[in-house]
């Protein structure tokens, strides 16, 4: 993906890589998001993912490689107000009112907008006389995102923005992203919740290995991994005798239900439904979480809730 030469990309990192010790967090990526784009940046612990966000927020600086942001340096884009971020934690004062947090953060930039609007649209105008102390954490994620709002930032990162959210406050927080990203905003997120991934992004960057295994649209990364999920329910399922079907790539039970993965689904149900007793099959395309977890599986702590860091 390329970006205009009138209009700079919202990233561009170029052969990326960072080391610590012996550890190879990244080694060697090449990333380009376009303004606008809404970006979800997966991958399972480990994988690089928080280095590169450090990185592109120049918190911290690549061994070799280079990241422009907006076409400026990174911490060039800081401190001109062009990026913020919504982080899991820190960066909150327990006896400071809401409100009070979020125009302590307003007096850092010279161009800003109005505290009460960040805070509409943060969902937490009616807390704003409160603690912060007192705010649960899901009142306090979404007091991070009106202080990352308050900048007016043209790139907004977000490392798990709906932690401690309810499901209706997830939902509120994805209709206000949504909203900004219309008006032009860069977002890129990361996230355990695969769903939101899979909902909310344009595009998805999965990383392992601190190298991109994939990027794409939902629909492209969903491509990558072919074949078709099985499940039926049947007791005293032989595991060993269906593994060896053909086209069966793995399986897996809990309780009475079995999910198989495979290659041939038609030919699959057929053997199910004539020379076993299973019952209640269901045949569904692969997912976000089975795709995720076949292109990391040589990552060991390639669990969904591991997505995250």
């Amino acid at each position: 993906m390329t970006s205009s030469t009138s209009t700079p990309a919202a990233i561009d990192a170029r052969g990326v890589m960072k080391s610590f010790g012996s550890v190879h967090a990244v080694r060697g990526i090449d990333l380009t998001v376009r303004p606008g784009e809404i970006v979800a940046f997966l991958g399972p612990n480990g994988a690089g993912k928080t280095t590169t966000i450090d990185m592109i927020l120049g918190l911290t600086t690549p061994d070799t490689g280079s990241i422009e942001v907006f076409g400026h340096s990174p911490r060039g884009a800081v401190s001109r107000g062009l990026v913020s971020a919504v982080l899991q934690s820190g960066g909150l004062l327990n006896d400071l009112t809401v409100r009070a947090t979020v125009e302590l953060t307003a007096s850092l930039f010279a161009v800003r907008r109005p505290v009460d609007e960040a805070l509409e649209r943060a969902g937490i105008r009616d807390l704003a006389n409160r603690r912060v102390g007192l705010c649960s954490g899901g009142e306090q994620q979404r007091l991070r995102f009106a202080m990352a709002l308050v900048s007016d930032p043209a790139l907004l990162i977000l490392d798990e923005p709906t932690t401690g959210m309810d499901v209706e406050a997830r939902r509120a927080f994805w209709s206000a992203i949504r909203a900004d990203a219309a008006r032009g905003r860069t977002v890129m997120f990361a996230t355990h919740y695969l769903d939101e991934a899979d909902e909310y992004a344009d595009r998805i960057v999965l990383m392992s290995g601190g190298r991109i295994v994939a990027d794409g649209s939902t629909a492209e990364i969903k491509n990558l991994v072919s074949g078709r999920v099985v499940q039926a329910t049947f007791p005293d399922a032989d595991l060993s005798a269906l593994a060896i079907l053909p086209g069966v790539d793995s399986v897996e039970a809990s309780g009475e239900r079995v999910t198989i993965h495979t290659r041939d689904s038609d030919t699959l149900a057929r053997h199910l439904l004539t020379a076993t007793a299973a019952r209640d099959l269901e045949i569904t395309a692969q997912n976000l979480e089975s795709v995720f977890l076949t292109l990391t599986a040589d990552n060991p702590a390639s669990l969904p809730n591991g997505a995250s860091r």
